[in-house]
C-alpha cells in the first residue's frame, strides 16, 4: 500500500470518527432546545405608539404582552414585521437577539433558556423604538408579592397648587417631611429613594412676591440620614439649609420673605449634596409677581433627574447607589418625575385641543443639563431660566435648562394626538427619559393631515 493511500485512509478514518462523534452529540443538543413554550409577536403602530402585539393563544391582540414562562423553560419567540419598518427583538438578560427585519411580513426567531424567577425586559433595540413603546416583560415563575405591591414615588404632573391670582401678600406655612422608601424605578426594578413628602419631585411651593413663608422640615425617626432643604428662592445663608440640618427624629423651621418672582428649584443640601439630590430630594418653588400669572387652561409640574446605580441600566431587582458613577457623572437612568414610565404609563399629561398649556419645568439633576423639547409642538412662550417677569422668548423649539435651574413654557394645542416630552439629548430616552402629552379633540386638517 502506497504512502499516499495510507494518508487517505487515515484521513477518512478521522473524518468518520468525527462524524460519529457529532452524530452522538447533536441529538442531545437539539433536544435541549426543543421549545417548551412558544410565542408570536407582531410589530406595528397602535395606541399612538410603536408596539408589539401578541398573536394567538392567551396573548392574542394584547399590546406588549407579558410572556409567562417557568425557570428553565426553553422559550421560542417568533417576531413578524407587521408595519414594514426595521425592527428586532432583544432579551438582554438572556443574551437573546433576533436578526433585524424590514419589509411587511418578514420574520425572525429567537430561542433561549429562561433563568431564575423574576421579571425580564424584551424590547426592540433599533434606536428610539424602545422609547416609542416597543418593550414588554417576560415573567419567569410566579410574580412576587413585592412586585405586586411596590409603591410609586411619582408625582402626578397635574398635582400642583392653584395659581395665586391677584391677592395681597400673606403668611404661608409650608411643611415638608423627608421620607426614605423603596419604590418602583422601572418594571421589575426598585430603588431606595429619599424624598420630600414621598414623591419626586417634592410638593410645589406656590407663593407671591411679598409673602412670608414659614418652612418646617421634619425627618422621621426611621430615616437613616440627616436631611435639610435649600430654597433657591430664599435670600439668606444656605437658602435655609444652615437652619435645617435635621437628624432622624427631629424637625426645624425657618421663615423667609419672597422678594423676587421666578421659578426656583429647592433641594436637600446635606453632604454629600449630590447624593441626596440624585436620590430624589428636589422640587420647585413658584413665586408669582404682583397680580399673578396670566390665565391658561392647563398647568403641569415636571422635573428631570438622573440616578447612578451600581447595576447597569435594565438590570432587574433592587438596585443600589454608586458613588463612583455619581462622581464620574455616568448616570444609568434619566427620569421625568422620578421613575421610568412616570409620564408615559403612570401619569401622562392630558389636555384638549384648543387649550393653552403651561409647564413648569425644572432640573433637579444633580449633573445633567436638559434640552427640553416637546415633539410635535413649538413653545409659543419660554420664560428663560424661570425669569417670569422678563419678556418671554417666542416660537422656541428647544430650551436649555441647567441643573438647579427651571423654566416656564406655554403653548396652544391645535391638533389632537400624542406629543412626546424629551430631553433632546435623545440617547437619554433609551435610559428612561420620555413623557406623553395626550391631546384630545377634533382633527384640524388645515394645520396637519395625512397626504397632500
Amino acid at each position: 500500500m502506497s504512502s499516499a493511500t495510507a494518508v487517505r485512509r487515515r484521513r477518512f478514518a478521522w473524518i468518520g470518527a468525527a462524524l460519529l462523534a457529532l452524530a452522538a452529540v447533536v441529538p442531545a443538543q437539539a433536544s435541549d432546545y426543543q421549545p417548551d413554550v412558544t410565542f408570536k409577536l407582531e410589530t406595528g403602530i397602535g395606541q399612538g405608539k410603536m408596539i408589539f402585539t401578541g398573536v394567538g393563544g392567551g396573548i392574542d391582540g394584547v399590546v406588549n404582552p407579558t410572556l409567562q414562562v417557568e425557570p428553565g423553560d426553553v422559550v421560542q419567540i417568533t417576531l413578524v414585521n407587521g408595519d414594514g419598518a426595521l425592527h428586532d427583538i432583544v432579551v438582554p438578560e438572556f443574551d437573546a437577539r433576533s436578526d433585524q427585519i424590514s419589509g411587511q411580513g418578514s420574520s425572525s426567531v429567537i430561542v433561549f433558556r429562561a433563568g431564575e424567577a423574576g421579571e425580564y425586559l424584551y424590547l426592540c433595540s433599533v434606536p428610539g423604538h424602545q422609547a416609542a413603546g416597543m418593550e414588554g416583560m417576560i415573567q419567569v415563575g410566579a410574580r412576587t408579592a413585592e412586585a405586586e405591591t411596590l409603591p410609586s414615588i411619582v408625582r402626578d404632573p397635574a398635582d400642583l397648587p392653584a395659581p395665586v391670582g391677584d391677592r395681597a401678600p400673606r403668611e404661608l406655612d409650608f411643611t415638608i417631611e423627608t421620607v426614605e422608601k423603596k419604590a418602583r424605578l422601572a418594571d421589575g426594578t426598585s430603588y431606595r429613594y429619599w424624598t420630600f413628602n414621598e414623591t419626586v419631585p417634592g410638593p410645589m411651593l406656590r407663593a407671591r412676591v411679598g409673602d412670608t413663608v414659614h418652612v418646617t422640615l421634619k425627618n422621621p425617626a426611621d430615616s437613616t440620614m440627616t436631611h435639610s432643604v435649600d430654597f433657591h428662592a430664599v435670600t439668606g445663608p444656605g437658602g435655609g439649609a444652615e437652619l435645617t440640618q435635621v437628624p432622624p427624629g427631629g424637625e426645624a423651621s425657618f421663615s423667609f420673605k419672597a422678594l423676587q418672582p421666578g421659578i426656583y428649584v429647592y433641594h436637600c443640601a446635606t453632604p454629600m449634596v449630590a447624593h441626596h439630590i440624585t436620590n430624589g430630594m428636589y422640587g420647585l418653588a413658584v413665586i408669582e409677581p404682583e397680580g399673578g400669572l396670566e390665565d391658561v387652561d392647563r398647568e403641569f409640574y415636571v422635573m428631570q433627574g438622573e440616578l447612578y446605580t451600581v447595576e447597569d441600566h435594565g438590570t432587574r431587582g433592587d438596585l443600589g447607589f454608586s458613588v463612583d458613577k455619581l462622581l464620574d457623572e455616568r448616570a444609568e437612568y434619566f427620569t421625568f418625575n422620578g421613575a421610568v414610565g412616570a409620564l408615559t404609563a403612570e401619569h401622562p399629561l392630558k389636555a384638549e385641543v384648543g387649550e393653552d398649556v403651561r409647564i413648569f419645568f425644572g432640573v433637579g439633576g444633580p449633573n445633567a443639563t436638559s434640552s427640553f423639547h416637546v415633539i410635535g409642538e413649538i413653545f409659543d412662550r419660554v420664560y428663560d431660566q424661570g425669569a417670569i417677569t422678563n419678556e418671554p422668548l417666542r416660537d422656541v423649539q428647544t430650551t436649555t435648562v441647567a441643573p438647579g435651574g427651571a423654566t416656564m413654557v406655554e403653548f396652544g394645542l391645535d391638533v389632537p394626538g400624542r406629543y412626546i416630552l424629551v430631553d433632546h439629548a435623545l440617547s437619554r430616552a433609551e435610559k428612561g427619559l420620555a413623557g406623553f402629552l395626550h391631546a384630545e379633540g377634533e382633527e384640524n386638517p388645515e394645520i396637519f393631515r395625512k397626504g397632500r
